[in-house]
């Protein structure tokens, strides 16, 4: 099992980031570069009691991961993004 504070290095607070929050109940991570979709949806779920619908990552220009995790409907991204300070 791998550790889930390993998996999620930071969540990420932009503009953009917060405007996924609010519009697509998404919320966006800076994760380890060999953590895995299934690596990421777990970490989320139990560090945040919440369920995740999807994930998708991409590689940064500077080399960092970054997931896009969006959360099932009966979650709310906001509620999590407030417990982490981001609103």
């Amino acid at each position: 099992m791998v550790d889930p504070y390993r998996v999620i290095i930071r969540p990420l607070h932009t503009e953009k980031a917060i405007m996924a929050i609010e519009r697509e109940n998404t919320l966006i991570f800076i994760v380890d570069k060999k953590a895995t979709k299934h690596d990421i949806r777990s970490a989320v779920e139990k560090l945040f009691q919440v369920k995740v619908e999807k994930v998708r990552t991409l590689i940064t220009p500077r080399g960092e991961k970054k997931a896009f995790v969006k959360l099932a409907p009966e979650y709310n991204a906001e509620e999590v993004a407030a417990k982490l300070g981001l609103l």
